[in-house]
């Protein structure tokens, strides 16, 4: 499902204008971001969690020379499906 499809399900489903379907979506996702970067950890109870973890810098191979090289340390996300979001697929 694209972003636009989403807009549009929740255009229906809450009984909204396209517009603020998607001002809510994107105000939904500024808000994990926003939660992500402050407290590295946001809880959607019964749908999932998403947290953010920092990956250490490690030596790797580059695949076509195949020379050493290093990789930086940054930031990943995660997410884990909650027991709802769980049963629901299944």
């Amino acid at each position: 499902m694209s972003k636009n499809e989403l807009v549009e399900f929740i255009a229906a489903e809450a009984d909204l204008s396209k517009a603020a379907a998607g001002k809510a979506l994107d105000a939904m996702l500024k808000g994990i971001e926003n939660g992500l970067k402050k407290d590295g950890k946001v809880a959607l109870v019964g749908f999932g969690t998403f947290s953010s973890k920092r990956r250490e810098g490690r030596e790797g191979i580059n695949p076509l020379t195949k020379e050493p090289m290093k990789i930086p340390a940054k930031n990943v996300v995660s997410f884990k499906a909650g027991s709802k979001l769980k049963d629901a697929v299944n």
